[in-house]
């Protein structure tokens, strides 16, 4: 590893091969500024592969954004470069028909030898390992602040080809408290967790509402795509289980949360092949994935990705996590979702979708009005309680009018019930 300055590195990357290399960079809350702008500075044209990058993306012409999911700094892009496919898969993309000539990463400093990707591992342990294959370039920017972590991020410093010093604080996602319906919702979803059941939470609100409510919870362990603050508040809750690692590819929160994981043997960080491989996810006992959507209909598909036909995300972790819940003795696949969505007075709760669906076949939909438990159900049973436990009631009678399912007699909503959370064993 050599480090050189910033107008250095600007002068190597101009030298990267082809009229437009492919440029892989951490994303999230982990992107390398510095290097992001001076390969900026270097190219008149290049290809730049980041997940869910943040709002201080450069908006910069030169660059072909390229995303399987797409975050604030790229969702506007007319020119943007959409993958739509499970994240899962996304390494195998560098062996094939997306090779990388080059890696920009944002790592801890040296420690024994040895540099952490910290909070952002997810597809970099890949696009790594793919570049120095082929002879390209790694490039890390050292920062005080990136808190080092262990598992699959640490690499030894003679991976890093070249390197740039400037710390700099690292962001966090905007706070605020839950609205009342964020809140009723992630109350339901927390009563399909069991003690020693295993999490996995998604990025929202709902999923930190709903890991709150599962303090009192005992022996949980995390096998999950993302840590946020919700998984702090149960390890300061005493709900983890102590002797299970706590396993994630990448962490999105506060400062705390980050203060939290430095130096912090039970988190290991999982690339994203391992930690989305619906295999592996299937093998943890009592797996309950909780992710959100925008939109559901009445055949149980979820929009996450698409607003208005336009892409707002892209599918991620979420088909990946489903599936392996659903396959995990005792598991859920939760998707929780607003029924209405108050900006432009919609129902969040379709007949048929009319986007692309970003999963499907989930054991259970939850809204802020109760919750419908639809694993084994008819495709009759399956709608009604779609309409009757997760839709608003200003949309039910459209939703029974529209609807090609020939449903059953409509039955009094017990709003009181308790959820049934329980499936047929195998399930």
């Amino acid at each position: 590893m050599r480090t050189i300055s910033a107008e250095e590195l600007t002068a190597r990357l101009g030298s990267l091969p082809g009229p437009e290399p492919r440029v892989v960079v951490s994303g999230n809350f982990a992107t390398p500024t510095v290097l992001v702008r001076a390969l900026a500075a270097a190219r008149t044209r290049c290809r730049v592969f980041a997940l869910n990058a943040q709002s201080d993306w450069p908006d910069d012409p030169e660059f072909i954004n390229e995303t399987p999911f797409v975050g604030p700094g790229m969702r506007h892009d007319p020119m943007l470069d959409y993958l739509p496919m499970r994240l899962s898969l996304v390494p195998r993309l560098f062996d094939s028909i997306r090779p990388v000539d080059a890696v920009l990463v944002h790592t801890s400093v040296p420690r024994q030898g040895n540099v952490s990707l910290g909070i952002e591992v997810n597809i970099l342990p890949a696009a790594i390992e793919r570049a120095r294959a082929r002879g390209g370039v790694v490039v890390a920017q050292l920062n005080h602040n990136m808190p080092y972590t262990f598992g699959d991020g640490e690499f030894p410093t003679d991976w890093i080809d070249l390197a740039v010093e400037c710390d700099q604080p690292l962001g966090s996602p905007a706070g605020g408290q839950p609205a009342e319906a964020e809140s009723r919702i992630g109350e339901q979803v927390a009563r399909f967790a069991e003690d020693g059941a295993t999490l996995q939470f998604g990025i929202g609100q709902i999923p930190d509402v709903a890991a709150g409510e599962m303090a009192r919870r005992r022996h949980l362990g995390i096998w999950s795509e993302m840590i946020g603050d919700g998984v702090f508040a149960l390890e300061q809750a005493g709900s983890l289980d102590p002797d299970r690692p706590i396993r994630a590819s990448f962490l999105y929160g506060s400062p705390e949360l980050y203060q939290w994981a430095h130096a912090n043997p039970r988190i290991q960080m999982t690339r994203t092949e391992v930690i989305n491989d619906p295999a592996l996810i299937s093998s943890n006992r009592a797996m309950l994935s909780i992710n959100t959507a925008m939109q559901v209909d009445l055949f149980a598909q979820a929009n996450a990705s698409f607003v208005h036909g336009m892409i707002y995300s892209g599918f991620g972790g979420q088909p990946d996590f489903v599936t392996g819940a659903l396959h995990s003795p005792g598991g859920h696949a939760v998707v929780a979702l607003r029924s209405w969505h108050d900006k432009t007075n919609t129902s969040g709760v379709l007949p048929i979708l009319t986007d692309p669906a970003t999963s499907f076949q989930h054991s259970a939909i939850v809204s802020e009005h109760g919750s419908a438990v639809i694993f084994g159900r008819s495709q009759r049973a399956q709608a009604r309680l779609i309409i009757d436990h997760v839709a608003d009631p200003r949309a039910r009678d459209q939703l029974e009018g529209a609807s090609s399912v020939r449903l059953p007699p409509n039955k009094p909503r017990a709003p009181t019930a308790p959820v049934r959370t329980e499936l047929p064993p195998g399930g």
